[in-house]
């Protein structure tokens, strides 16, 4: 799903969505390492866990500082460049035409002096959970300011015509340092929308389109 992301051309929009460099690895933890460095990955890494079935542990992620902590990760998993955003993403939920945003606590930012003196693999259960809320936190605006709705709704559009789903929700980071380099980190078709503010309504007008188309 990422891939039809990277696909787009949304320069136009207010700003430029990519997504983060990744690799899906199925299995031999020991090889990993090495599949990192020819794929051309740079740490830190995120570790995401392949198969997502609702469980505490399938939302577990783990941060890797060096080569030698990955082949201590447990496949099948994702692994994806760590990409500093302010420690807040915000979530994108979609309904049909509807989009809501909020904004969340993510994995803090990593700077050079944390990377040459740390090693090992960090773990990280339930990050953006709905108790992560960062709505009403005291943010840096630069941080906090949320993406322009020009580029979230052509993303919206574009992504519910290649997918085919109307209802999904995707996880979005702004660079940091920059007002308009985003990243799309994560995709989720049929989310739990039960955090979602307005969802009843939002949710109600979705079934009565249906019903009337």
């Amino acid at each position: 799903m990422l891939q039809d992301v990277a696909d787009l051309n949304l320069s136009d929009c207010n700003g430029k969505v990519g997504v983060p460099r990744q690799l899906v690895i199925t299995k031999d933890p020991s090889s990993i390492p090495d599949a990192a460095v020819k794929a051309g990955l740079t740490l830190p890494l995120v570790a995401k866990p392949l198969v997502v079935d609702g469980s505490a542990k399938s939302h577990e992620l783990s941060l890797a500082y060096d080569q030698l902590s990955l082949s201590k990760l447990e496949p099948p998993l994702v692994l994806q460049e760590f990409v500093n955003h302010g420690g807040v993403l915000f979530k994108v939920y979609i309904v049909g035409e509807a989009i809501k945003v909020v904004r969340r606590f993510s994995l803090p930012d990593v700077n050079k002096c944390q990377l040459l003196n740390n090693g090992g693999v960090f773990r990280f259960p339930r990050v953006s959970c709905a108790s992560a809320c960062a709505d009403d936190a005291d943010l840096d605006p630069c941080v906090a300011e949320l993406p322009p709705r020009p580029l979230l709704e052509r993303l919206a559009r574009e992504l519910r015509r290649r997918l085919g789903l109307r209802l999904f929700n995707m996880d979005i980071i702004r660079e940091l340092g920059t007002r308009d380099r985003f990243y799309v980190i994560d995709i989720n078709y049929f989310p739990g929308y039960g955090k979602m503010p307005e969802y009843e309504h939002i949710f109600t007008d979705f079934l009565l389109s249906l019903v009337h188309s």
